[in-house]
């Protein structure tokens, strides 16, 4: 009786409280739904040089699978309910890569060497990939990611590009912030193929 109690009480809760996914944050759910990103569309090719993809790096709130929300600026909570097909900076890579390869402008793309020495090295740090709850509104996604191409003839810095994008969510359920996730990576990741390319020429 004390557990279907327990239960009841915390379905009025929710209803109270509505059903939208950031007023319900928690820090672990027993099942969570899974989403993934999408890169940029192409046709790829053209391009006579080879780029490798080096995983991101970010700090520890960032580095799970989890899909981080930011009710303020030193607090860091995850949706109850969903969770990144992968960790967010091995997410973050296979966007890189696939936008890379779809962008054309490269011979090769990769994750790795492959035992090939590559033209250049691309090497990311994620610092946001959150998206943020401001007091009486919808959540807004925020990106922040700091790009580094290494140019590997003599392991010199070719060039650095900070990419900063954001998108509003339609409202604070789920498959709203997700798409408005998918919003802002799509920005940033235009940003970062246009900047690679232009580096490699």
């Amino acid at each position: 009786m004390r557990a279907l109690t327990r239960l009841t009480l915390l379905l009025a809760a929710l209803a109270l409280s509505g059903c939208g996914a950031v007023s319900s944050l928690s820090r672990a759910s027993e099942q969570l739904d899974t989403y993934t990103l999408s890169p940029l569309p192409g046709t790829g090719g053209g391009g006579s040089r080879h780029i490798v993809v080096e995983a991101a790096t970010a700090g520890g709130a960032l580095a799970t699978d989890r899909i981080l929300i930011k009710p303020s600026r030193v607090q860091a909570l995850y949706l109850p309910d969903a969770r990144w097909s992968d960790p967010a900076p091995a997410l973050v890579q296979t966007l890189l890569v696939g936008s890379l390869q779809n962008g054309g402008g490269f011979r090769l793309v990769a994750r790795e060497a492959a035992g090939l020495v590559p033209d250049y090295t691309l090497m990311t740090e994620l610092r946001e990939f959150q998206a943020e709850v401001p007091p009486g509104q919808a959540p807004i996604v925020r990106i922040s990611m700091v790009l580094t191409l290494i140019r590997e003839s003599d392991r010199s810095v070719a060039s650095t590009r900070r990419i900063e994008t954001q998108a509003p969510a339609a409202s604070d359920s789920t498959g709203d912030v997700v798409v408005a996730f998918d919003t802002a990576v799509t920005q940033a990741l235009g940003e970062a193929v246009g900047w690679a390319r232009a580096q490699a020429r």
